[in-house]
């Protein structure tokens, strides 16, 4: 099946970069280019795109506040900008991914996939649905995280550690401590495991945030983490990182 794709950029450089990228993926056709949102109205209300690549940051309207204006059902949309912080407000209105530029070929390469997935899940209608919520995350990966009202947009690898609270999970990172709606098994299979491990059954560390590393009872290890925090191995687990981290 082809998938009519349009581009929304005022940058043409940026248009024909994406447009050359998109040239390995020959099943999304471009069926338009538009430099503003009066002509992204014009191409979507004629062409019915099923995917948008949308700049945040267009003349005169925004990308975001344009894409809220159109009635529905709206296409399914990737952001695009030079700027991470409009992230927040990109997630809010369910993109399917938000691709900061210059955009590298295997993070489009993963936001098409997910639209793929978020079609096939729908039965191939385009409806709106939950994407990506058991796709497995990349070291390089960003996730989006909220609790109450407060919104992060975070790089896995500054996870430094994840603590089980009964059904739900503490994502720690920097100063913050967000409570998440997920078990830490669930977590656990997505995060990649050549920088996670657990250390217990309630905690699960990030190898790059050990600062030291000593002997505690019956043969398990307690490690000190940059940033805070200290986290003991059962002694199964002990036993498992020592295996993976020795020479």
């Amino acid at each position: 099946m082809i998938i009519q794709t349009l581009i929304v950029d005022d940058e043409a450089p940026a248009r024909r970069e994406l447009r050359t990228l998109l040239d390995d993926h020959p099943r999304f056709a471009i069926c338009g280019e538009a430099a503003d949102a009066w002509a992204a109205g014009e191409l979507v209300a004629s062409r019915r795109p099923a995917l948008v690549f949308l700049d945040i940051e267009l003349p005169g309207l925004g990308g975001i506040s344009w894409f809220k204006s159109l009635p529905g059902p709206r296409p399914h949309v990737i952001f695009t900008t030079a700027y991470s912080e409009f992230a927040v407000h990109a997630f809010e209105l369910d993109a399917l991914d938000y691709l900061v530029k210059p955009i590298h070929p295997a993070r489009l390469e993963a936001a098409l996939q997910r639209f793929i997935r978020t079609q096939t899940a729908a039965g191939g209608n385009g409806a709106p649905v939950s994407a990506g919520l058991e796709e497995p995350l990349a070291i390089d990966s960003r996730v989006f995280v909220r609790e109450g009202e407060r919104c992060w947009y975070v790089p896995v690898s500054r996870i430094r550690l994840l603590e089980a609270a009964g059904n739900y999970t503490r994502l720690l990172f920097d100063e913050d401590r967000p409570l998440l709606l997920s078990s830490l098994t669930a977590l656990e299979r997505r995060l990649p495991p050549e920088i996670f491990i657990r250390a217990n059954r309630s905690q699960i560390i990030n190898l790059r945030f050990i600062e030291t590393i000593g002997e505690w009872f019956s043969g398990s290890i307690k490690v000190v983490l940059k940033g805070g925090g200290e986290v003991e191995f059962s002694r199964r687990q002990a036993q498992l990182f020592r295996e993976r981290m020795s020479l």
